[in-house]
């Protein structure tokens, strides 16, 4: 067993001395100093994914410290770059700033100096290449069929599991979950893996169709058929012909409607209102319901033969309470969407935001995490990036259990966070977390976690 790696520092300077005291400095420090005299013997080992930051002299032959820093900056603009300057040489200081230099040392300077801005430079490198990570990461799911199902616990793999197998079925759906739990993404998910993937996914929701208008809505009419009926109508159903038609809210379809709908689903046919023609449909029907409809059929609120008709395959989807370490993954997948829609940059999440994500209860499940994720990006700034002040009346489910159990839960979700953004390599996740391999290997069994789960390069 052996301790992750010291992060590597970069020192450029024309003076050996300098080069020397520096070095031992942060070698103390517990980094790993890398010497060069000249500047551009440096560039030629910088890789794109490079973990550590560089210290340069500004006053060196051949290629200066600012020509170094717009040459870095072109290569990696995120890559912090620490400069020194000459006593007194304020203005080429503020010339360094303007040009992007991470921060300035002033000639003569403190160890301790050195040691802190190369510790908050390191700092800033590894939540950048953790974003950078992310954005990739999104950028290549968006070439894969369908909806993102994101995240790395047994709940949701298991979800992801069943929405494979489950697509490449010809079966009717009914999808159990509450509010905000991602029915309509799972339902899309189902289609776009499908063989019916090419053809419409037509969702309707079932509580906002108006009462008085939903069977039109759904078989369509011909023209005449009632008052107002000026031309004929395709319906919701004729529509998706061949592909998928999503029921969202079925509870909330009216009774009478409710027969009409289990005589489609047995003879895969309809009849406009006003016609007497039978017309075939090859859809699939997926139903979402966030009510238990076996009790509704009980309570006759919901008819039973339906019910029946519908429960072929029932998928459950957790919520996010019972995933709860999925929160920061899926934060921050969130933000990446909105940070890419939006072109604003969202800084990447420290430790206190993770503590207030996993404090919260969540009673809008993912829709809520997704909204709050948006104001991140969009509203974030003028908060200073506080999430406990974009969160409003946060009650936290968390704060019941007992210490030592906030605890664990807290540890386990930044380990599988950096297990994900490290893809499993061991020796990266010891290096972020500051900690020793044989203590991470303990942990990892401790928690039920395998480092080889997360070594795919994009979730199901």
């Amino acid at each position: 067993m052996h301790d992750p790696a010291p992060i590597p520092v970069l020192i450029i300077d024309d003076e050996p001395h300098l080069r020397i005291t520096a070095g031992q400095t942060l070698e103390l420090a517990g980094y790993q100093p890398q010497p060069y005299a000249s500047a551009e013997s440096a560039l030629k080992t910088l890789t794109p994914d490079f973990p550590g930051v560089i210290v340069s002299d500004i006053r060196m032959p051949g290629m200066d410290g600012m020509a170094l820093l717009r040459e870095v900056r072109l290569r990696d603009p995120d890559l912090p770059v620490i400069l020194i300057t000459g006593h007194g040489d304020i203005s080429t200081a503020v010339e360094a700033m303007r040009e992007g230099a991470w921060d300035f040392l002033e000639k003569p300077f403190a160890g301790e100096r050195l040691v802190e801005m190369v510790r908050r430079g390191i700092d800033k490198r590894r939540l950048s290449l953790e974003n950078r990570q992310l954005k990739a990461e999104l950028e290549a799911q968006q070439a894969a069929p369908g909806p993102r199902l994101v995240g790395r616990t047994p709940a949701i793999q298991r979800l992801a599991s069943m929405v494979q197998r489950i697509a490449q079925v010809e079966t009717d759906v009914l999808l159990f979950g509450e509010t905000g739990t991602g029915k309509d993404l799972v339902a899309r998910a189902i289609h776009e893996r499908s063989p019916r993937g090419g053809h419409p996914f037509v969702a309707i929701n079932c509580g906002a169709v108006p009462e008085s208008i939903i069977e039109s809505e759904l078989f369509g009419h011909e023209k005449g058929a009632f008052t107002g009926a000026v031309e004929r109508r395709i319906g919701k159903f004729e529509h998706a012909n061949g592909g998928t038609v999503f029921l969202d809210e079925i509870e909330s379809m009216p009774l009478a409607l409710q027969v009409k709908l289990l005589r489609v689903l047995q003879e895969r046919c309809i009849e406009r209102l006003g016609a007497n023609e039978h017309i075939p449909l090859d859809i699939r029907v997926i139903a979402a319901t966030k009510v238990d409809l076996k009790l509704a059929a009980e309570a006759g609120e919901f008819r039973e033969d339906l019910y029946y008709r519908l429960n072929v395959v029932t998928l459950p989807l957790p919520p996010l309470r019972e995933r709860r370490e999925d929160i920061p993954l899926l934060f921050q997948h969130f933000a990446v969407v909105a940070s890419n829609r939006s072109g604003l940059e969202a800084p990447p999440l420290g430790t206190s935001g993770v503590s207030t994500l996993m404090a919260h209860d969540w009673p809008g499940n993912v829709r809520e995490l997704r909204n709050l994720a948006e104001r991140y990006v969009l509203l974030g700034s003028a908060f200073d990036y506080r999430l406990d002040m974009l969160l409003e009346g946060v009650e936290s489910d968390v704060a019941e259990l007992a210490l030592p159990q906030q605890v664990e839960l807290f540890e386990k979700s930044l380990i599988s966070q950096s297990l994900v953004s490290h893809r499993g390599r061991i020796t990266e996740v010891c290096e972020h977390l500051g900690l020793p391999r044989k203590t991470l290997y303990d942990k990892l069994r401790k928690y039920g976690l395998r480092a080889e789960d997360y070594r795919h390069k994009a979730t199901p």
